[in-house]
């Protein structure tokens, strides 16, 4: 276990762009939260694509949202009828044609997270946030402040130059269909951390072993399944993680919760002594109460002509669940939704928060958000952009209390039984993961959606995958079954011209008006939409 020996540096020699006011509660466009995506057509001349199933599904509880309804009609409110996503419309060739090949790779491999000097930048800066950026004026940023260190050992842990391990622990994952698929623009990584409890023993010190214990029991909760882990004595905890009956050598932890049968789970070290006094909680599919999740968004490099995972960052996205809501009190969301899109069709969601302490969803996680100024170093992101990060967390079918990711964590068999960076191993060589009718996940995405996003006009893909009358190529698919990689990384020229395309948007600062790496106008996405028009999708899919 690695000795704190030294202190983390501070960072130094940074800079700022453009610095302006961020601080109002206002938004231009009243639906922020309804992404891009949904005004996209899916009715071309091949036929109907359905790309909307990968977020509107029949959910699995306690999310009670089964949303399908979204596959076959517009459902916005009256304010969200016109698609204000301005910058889908813009054609940016000519921008893109004056950045060379070699200025946009020095561009994405410089680093605007650490400093030189190995201090997190964003740290730094909100240690004296500019007024510009402090709401409420107290001198002090009241938000969350960067902490991770991107330094893992063997097993994920995040560990500071100082010695000490920060919580965070990273975790590989099959990326989500369409937008945060590679080949659409961007890479991304996350972290998970549980609150200090869930890192300590019995006795109140920290741990390692118990703190992996308590993920894989948290994966073992979001996931519904049983999950290996390195053998780890019983005795120690007071818990029977295999529910073999007796207390003892354990090689996995049992899913095994029905409350009604008195089938229970438990957390163990000092987070199992807070479940039995009710502070914390367990339930399938939820995560304990001060969970977070660090995410952050990249730029594509290439090297050697292949793809990677570029150095500079996006976006920073941070989720902190702050609060328990059971399973009756999550129907209870869902109940109040669906009844106020029928008494008040106009009435656009409530997301309480600023721009500086996050905005919090129903479901009691907070979101919040750092984007590239117009110098390319990261800033906090205004309420109107924060808004638009609301919409996917926490009002989709597809989602797990919120969050995407964690239950399409790669399982134990895989590389470092998926606890490891992109950077330590990229996604060459994985196959393509089954749904639970059998069929590869991005095969069939593929199926009813050719182009491999939800815009339909990733030609590369089109082209790679299926022959001219729409006939798949039967050999692309088979690549695609043994190397996710085969589609989901774009070749080296696309690469280029989609981070040339987003960094526009960075220097016009217009990401309220759409940040997806748009290089010409979009013809397949509805300017406007009538009340419940229909999207001519007919045959409702599943997620899972």
């Amino acid at each position: 276990m690695p000795t704190a020996s030294k202190v983390n540096p501070v960072a130094s020699g940074y800079s700022f762009g453009t610095v302006v006011d961020i601080t109002d509660d206002t938004t231009i466009n009243p639906v922020p939260y309804i992404p891009p995506q949904c005004y996209t057509d899916p009715v071309s001349d091949q036929g109907i694509q359905n790309p909307c199933y990968a977020c509107h599904t029949e959910s699995k509880r306690p999310n009670y949202l089964n949303d399908t309804d979204v596959q076959t009609a517009y459902n916005f409110p009256e304010t969200g009828l016109k698609n204000n996503w301005d910058n889908l419309f813009k054609d940016r060739t000519e921008a893109i044609a004056k950045v060379s090949d070699q200025e946009i790779l020095s561009y994405v491999r410089q680093d605007n997270y650490f400093s030189d000097n190995g201090g997190i930048i964003l740290s730094a800066k909100l240690a004296n946030p500019p007024a510009e950026w402090d709401r409420n004026q107290n001198g002090q940023w009241d938000g969350y402040i960067p902490d991770a260190y991107f330094s893992f050992n063997a097993q994920g842990f995040d560990i500071s130059p100082a010695g000490e391990y920060t919580g965070w622990r990273v975790f590989a994952y099959y990326p989500f269909l369409g937008t945060f698929m590679p080949t659409n623009g961007s890479t991304d990584d996350v972290m998970i951390r549980l609150p200090e409890a869930f890192r300590k023993n019995s006795d109140g010190q920290f741990d390692p072993v118990t703190y992996a214990v308590n993920l894989a029991i948290v994966e073992a909760l979001i996931k519904e399944k049983d999950i290996p882990i390195t053998a780890v004595d019983e005795n120690a905890y007071g818990v029977d993680l295999d529910k073999n009956g007796v207390l003892s050598i354990a090689q996995h932890v049992k899913y095994d919760w029905m409350p009604k049968e008195n089938r229970l789970m438990s957390y163990v070290g000092k987070a199992k002594a807070l479940q039995e006094q009710g502070i914390v909680h367990l339930a399938a599919r939820l995560y304990p109460e001060g969970t977070e999740f660090l995410h952050t968004v990249r730029y594509l490099d290439v090297a050697d002509g292949k793809v990677k995972m570029a150095k500079r960052m996006k976006e920073v996205r941070y989720s902190k669940k702050n609060s328990w809501r059971n399973y009756y009190q999550l129907r209870g969301i869902v109940d109040d939704e669906i009844k106020e899109r029928h008494d008040f069709p106009s009435r656009t969601k409530v997301a309480l928060g600023d721009m500086e302490s996050g905005l919090t969803v129903a479901q009691g996680w907070t979101y919040q958000g750092f984007i590239e100024d117009d110098a390319g170093q990261l800033r906090p992101q205004t309420y109107e952009e924060t808004y638009f990060c609301t919409g996917c967390h926490g009002y989709i079918g597809s989602s797990n209390d919120t969050t995407i990711s964690f239950a399409r964590k790669f399982d134990h068999g895989s590389f470092r039984d998926g606890w490891y960076h992109w950077l330590e191993k990229g996604l060459e060589g994985i196959a393509d993961p089954l749904r639970e009718d059998g069929r590869g996940e991005y095969a069939y995405y593929l199926e009813h959606n050719p182009t491999g996003n939800e815009f339909r006009d990733n030609e590369e893909v089109l082209n790679k995958f299926f022959n001219s009358d729409r006939s798949p190529k039967v050999q692309e698919f088979s690549k695609l079954s043994q190397d996710i990689s085969h589609l989901l990384l774009p070749g080296a020229e696309r690469a280029l011209m989609l981070n040339k395309a987003y960094q526009v948007v960075v220097k016009e600062q217009s990401y309220r008006l759409g940040r997806d790496a748009v290089i010409k106008p979009v013809t397949t996405v509805h300017k406007t939409v009538e009340a419940e028009q229909d999207t001519g999708i007919k045959d409702i899919l599943s997620y899972y």
